[in-house]
């Protein structure tokens, strides 16, 4: 049975301002019963017609809200057909509060977001470890800023969530929020990981993300050569914090520990090996894979010289491993009193281990990423590229050093 169905849009004059504006109302009326809402649009009440529910002047505040009308009429054209085709009832108020996302089934990007987080919070030290629920609170809180300033919305639909909107989140973070390009990769991934989640509680239909295409950009990462790891295992320096941070940064550069790992390192990870040698067996606080890392000499002497160490003493300790940012500090003191260039972050660590102390040495490359933990053989290849550049690089020294000893013979 067809309804009558009927959208009128008008103002109250009686309520209007001290400007002379009042606020204009949509009406839907279904088989007479009817439904309101303001559509938090004003308008000048001399400048509004009651006939045809419009506004009247060709100024662009007057285009802007007659073209604003002109939506809403479309969208709750849309909602009313979607209805019909799904032989729901249909009533005024339905209909209305389907125009105005009320329904309580709405998923809003925003709130299932901090829903993750907050079970992301509640397994930390479980299945996440605190860096992971840091990376999420931060994409989160750069998803809101995008949301509120260029969507005006304090929370978004799931629904209205295209590859519009997060090409305009790339883009917002590499404008607006100053991001880099990786960066901008891994907050749009995290994005990514929620909308995924939508899609297979069926909160969505399509995966807004099935048709975005975007690659995260290779680095190239430093590492220490022989020649510099020596130097600054060579040098003994006047403060005793800068010896236990150097002790323990050449103790990663053996091992390929990162920073929280190291920090994490207990008694109970250094086990008699296969080989009946000391090896290092632990789990990855970022991946949770397991690593296996048999202990070469330096860093097993490193260990012993610390076994009795005030801040460990009394504890399942190993090492007396300070804060990342006194360590990175403290690096940075090391590198400048070793006349070391490069950027010397703990990490660097990790990155050494990986092409001077191995691959550099003839460690098979799956070797070398069971010892790092790497869950792809994909990542760890990357540093047997680095050393095919450095490679190409000193090849390029010596064949310009044999060109210029060419000229000069030719010359004589």
């Amino acid at each position: 049975m067809n309804k009558s169905f009927s959208l009128l849009f008008y103002i109250k004059k009686s309520k209007a301002d001290k400007q002379n504006k009042a606020n204009i109302y949509l009406r839907i009326t279904i088989d007479g019963r009817r439904a309101e809402s303001s559509i938090h649009r004003k308008i000048d009440i001399n400048r509004w017609s009651s006939e045809t529910g419009l506004a009247i002047g060709s100024s662009k505040e007057i285009q802007e809200i007659n073209r604003y009308i002109s939506s809403i009429k479309n969208k709750v054209y849309q909602h009313h057909q979607r209805f019909i085709e799904k032989g729901e009832l249909i009533t005024a108020i339905k209909l209305r509060d389907a125009f105005l996302e009320k329904d309580t089934n709405t998923k809003m990007l925003l709130k299932i977001f901090q829903e993750h987080n907050d079970q992301i919070e509640k397994l930390i030290g479980i299945d996440f470890a605190a860096n992971t629920l840091v990376r999420y609170k931060t994409t989160l809180n750069h998803l809101t800023n995008y949301v509120t300033e260029e969507h005006k919305e304090d929370d978004i639909n799931l629904k209205k969530v295209d590859i519009i909107f997060i090409n305009g989140f790339e883009y917002f973070l590499k404008t607006s929020e100053n991001c880099g390009h990786n960066t901008t990769f891994k907050y749009v991934s995290n994005l990514k990981k929620i909308i995924r989640i939508a899609y297979t509680n069926g909160w969505i239909e399509k995966d807004p993300f099935a048709h975005y295409k975007t690659k995260y950009k290779t680095v190239d990462r430093e590492f220490l050569s022989e020649q510099e790891i020596q130097s600054i295992i060579e040098k003994d320096f006047r403060i005793e914090r800068l010896n236990q941070v150097k002790d323990i940064f050449i103790f990663c550069c053996y091992t390929g520990l990162a920073y929280i790992d190291v920090k994490k390192l207990s008694k109970n990870n250094i086990v008699i090996g296969i080989d009946g040698e000391y090896w290092i067996n632990t789990k990855r606080t970022k991946t949770d894979s397991t690593s296996n890392i048999p202990l070469l000499p330096s860093a097993y002497e490193i260990l012993k010289k610390y076994t009795n160490h005030q801040d460990i003493k009394n504890t399942d300790k190993v090492l007396p491993v300070l804060s990342n940012q006194k360590m990175n500090s403290y690096l940075k003191e090391i590198a400048d009193l070793c006349g070391i260039q490069k950027n010397l972050t703990f990490h660097l660590a990790r990155h050494t281990f990986a092409t001077t102390v191995t691959l550099n040495n003839g460690v098979p490359l799956e070797s070398v990423s069971k010892m790092l933990g790497h869950r792809s053989l994909r990542t760890t290849q990357h540093y047997a590229k680095i050393l095919d550049r450095k490679v190409g690089d000193d090849m390029k020294a010596l064949r310009d050093k044999f060109g210029v000893n060419k000229d000069v013979n030719n010359a004589v």
